[in-house]
């Protein structure tokens, strides 16, 4: 059994430790270990093709990409060489491509180059991988968690398959869990695991096994470590006591929700500023205003609160929405993300997220209107059809020598001048005249500004 010592020593790291030898093993991404997939295919020692397909494993951190890549290649029996792109560069994937070369002529093996953290390479480094991948010198196995239509170079993306992991689901991780604490790998039953910490664990982890794990450990060593301290009194009171009822102890320590908490104070938050949950979130949170749900824009808003993102991009990204989703309906919107957005220029995180939640709120409950929105994109996509004209004489500028000879002026009524300050007179050039780009909802203040616009489109003769 696994000591307590053992376990706060600072040894292998349980989630190292309790990683699959072999594709029965692994938990999730049954997706992708369908008889006949890839990656079944690739950990077949039996297969009769050397020349396997290389792929390019695509998920969020803790979903057992190196996972998978180290159990092909114990069940393939093939040579496994391993690499991060934080610390490797080209002479290093060179080195391996000769090596493989060399162990393929004298010795007829296939050499698996797992790459991790691919993302991290630059375009010349994912082409030194191109020869090896092309001609079946190595069977690459690549990792990201970033997007590889963005960070991976179109001919690598070619020549391999793309397999996208998801997220681990509870049942999933609860399974590790129950194996990390009774596998002779693991802890090896030196604890036991409550119901309630068990369900933390799970919480916590937000579908990645490594954080469950490590989660698993270090609740464990708070766990022993009360244990070791609860019977080191024990000991002390019993020193005094000549009776034969004292005992060595109450048995294996349980690790409970409270150690849990003690050692994982929150639960990892998946997002990455350059990468996917980025761009997912910033999506979900502007159309959760859009849609007019405050509860669940205030959800994503809080989520990149706590990831770090720049609040300047959250205030920005509420200056639009104001303008594009909230418009006329409500022209106080834009006033008052403008006045979010100086706000947390001015006072800084983390006071910074109330004017954005304010703002926030405000913009998912009024009312909507993209007419202004729709109105200028119609009004460029006339200009780029080759719709705009010539400025109407009357409108053009009488003010230097020689426009008024021109006709420059001529015929324009000053719409101050008018008893409503509007005169029948055309404005667009004459190849426009009569289009309408402007045509506002019947929805809050737009519903008055419509009315309005009827009127006044009435005066100006409805050109």
């Amino acid at each position: 059994m696994t000591s307590p010592a053992a376990l706060l020593s600072g040894q292998t790291p349980l989630a190292v430790r309790m990683r699959p030898v072999s594709l029965a093993e692994v938990a999730g991404q049954r997706h992708l270990l369908r008889a006949g997939s890839p990656i079944v295919a690739l950990a077949d020692p039996d297969a009769t093709s050397p020349g396997a397909v290389s792929i390019i494993l695509w998920g969020p951190p803790g979903t057992g990409k190196t996972t998978l890549a180290q159990a092909i290649a114990r069940s393939s029996g093939r040579r496994f060489v391993e690499l991060s792109a934080i610390t490797a560069g080209v002479k290093d994937v060179r080195e391996v491509m000769q090596e493989a070369i060399t162990q393929r002529d004298l010795y007829g093996q296939t050499t698996i180059l797992f790459l991790d953290e691919i993302h991290r390479f630059t375009k010349a480094q994912q082409d030194a991988l191109l020869p090896g991948v092309e001609n079946g010198w190595v069977i690459l196995i690549a990792a990201t968690t970033e997007n590889p239509s963005f960070s991976v170079i179109s001919p690598l993306l070619s020549r391999s398959l793309l397999l996208t992991l998801q997220p681990l689901t509870d049942d999933d991780i609860g399974l590790l869990v129950d194996r990390a604490v009774d596998d002779a790998r693991g802890l090896n039953g030196a604890v036991t695991l409550s119901v309630e910490a068990r369900s933390s664990l799970v919480r916590l982890a937000s579908g990645d096994a490594r954080r469950a794990l490590t989660g698993l450990e270090a609740g464990a060593a708070v766990a022993l470590s009360h244990a070791a301290a609860a019977s080191a009194d024990g000991d002390e009171a019993a020193s005094g006591d000549d009776s034969e009822d004292a005992t060595e102890g109450t048995g294996v320590p349980e690790v409970s929700a409270d150690d849990i908490a003690q050692a994982v104070d929150k639960a990892l938050l998946r997002y990455d500023r350059q990468g996917d949950e980025h761009y997912d979130v910033i999506s979900a949170f502007i159309k959760s205003i859009r849609g007019s749900d405050p509860d669940a824009a205030l959800h994503y808003l809080a989520r990149m609160i706590e990831a770090g993102e720049d609040p300047r991009f959250i205030a920005r990204r509420l200056v639009i929405s104001a303008s594009e989703d909230v418009g006329l309906a409500d022209p106080q919107a834009l006033a008052i993300a403008v006045a979010a957005a100086d706000a947390v220029a001015f006072i800084g995180m983390p006071e910074g997220r109330i004017p954005l939640a304010e703002a926030t709120v405000y913009l998912a409950t009024t009312a909507k209107s993209n007419a202004a929105y729709v109105g200028i994109d119609a009004a460029i996509a006339d200009i780029r059809a080759g719709g705009f004209g010539r400025v109407p004489l009357h409108l053009r500028d009488a003010h230097y020598p020689g426009a008024k000879r021109l006709g420059h002026g001529r015929g324009y009524i000053y719409s101050h001048d008018s008893e409503f300050g509007i005169v029948p007179q055309q404005y667009l050039p004459d190849e426009l005249d009569g289009r309408h780009y402007y045509e506002p909802k019947n929805l809050g203040a737009e519903r008055d500004i419509g009315a309005r616009l009827e009127r006044i489109r009435r005066i100006l003769g409805d050109r």
